[in-house]
């Protein structure tokens, strides 16, 4: 019995003798199933060809990604806190090299995750390190490998810890999450958004789709929904789902003025 890993999205199964037929995730129109149709791993096997790197972004926030990249290529962010570290979206790779590094910079108190595309492993790291994982329940339909140790949280904020804050956004999905620390002594606030609010090539700006690899934009008035919740928070920086995704400076503007010519580009040509 394998918990089978979907080559495409890096999502991780319950436990079954065969690999499922499919993934419901690669066959939503937000993803798509890859070019050689579709694929299954197992941890043991990403363990045995692949490798995860550390980054420190700033102090206190250490990016964890795989080498080479795996699936959405995607990396975690471990944010260090004083009443224990989170780690923000997840990886499918885990392994004890990577779990005495985390050890070492803390562990675990809790994961949290933008939306279902970043699921990956989740269960293997909660496990791990004996953490609960927070989800929008909005999303539970995408949860591949139910667990007890997953918190179904609704409404629109969770309260994480002294500073830090779950925000649903939606837009990408129903559920799709932000996470917002304060500022505190010495530490300027941060905005943490996998690809709900996504980081372009030009990092002076974010965008903002249902499906990115599809090309599927947002209506105009769900961006203007989402502009009105991030005009509520103060912060520097805005961290994306990959390593060079980093907004390093004047965040808050720069996804205010994003959404405005978003907005304006749905709704009359650009000059």
């Amino acid at each position: 019995m394998e918990h089978w890993i979907c080559i495409t999205c890096g999502t991780q199964f319950t436990e079954s003798e065969q690999p499922p037929r499919d993934c419901p995730i690669c066959l939503d129109p937000r993803q798509y199933i890859g070019y050689e149709g579709q694929q299954w791993t197992t941890l043991h096997a990403l363990q045995q060809s692949a490798q995860n790197i550390f980054q420190e972004h700033e102090t206190g926030l250490w990016g964890i990604g795989t080498d080479p990249p795996f699936a959405i290529k995607q990396r975690a962010l471990l944010l260090q806190a004083e009443q224990g570290n989170i780690l923000w979206d997840c990886i499918s790779l885990l392994d004890d090299k990577t779990a005495n590094r985390v050890e070492r910079l803390g562990g675990i108190k809790a994961i949290a995750i933008s939306h279902p595309h970043y699921y990956s492993s989740m269960v293997e790291w909660a496990e791990r390190f004996n953490a609960p994982i927070y989800l929008h329940e909005a999303d539970k339909q995408w949860v591949m490998r139910p667990s007890e140790r997953i918190i179904y949280w609704s409404g629109e904020t969770q309260t994480l810890q002294d500073g830090i804050t779950l925000q649903r956004l939606g837009g990408h999905f129903a559920g799709g999450t932000v996470l917002h620390r304060a500022a505190t002594a010495g530490k300027q606030a941060l905005l943490l958004s996998g690809d709900i609010i996504q980081v372009v090539a030009d990092r002076n700006f974010v965008s903002f789709m249902f499906s990115y690899p599809n090309l599927i934009p947002l209506p105009a008035a769900e961006v203007a929904r989402i502009r009105a919740i991030v005009e509520q928070y103060d912060f520097e920086r805005l961290y994306g789902a990959w390593f060079h995704t980093i907004v390093a400076k004047d965040a808050k503007n720069a996804v205010l003025r994003s959404a405005d010519r978003y907005i304006q580009a749905l709704e009359r040509p650009l000059a």
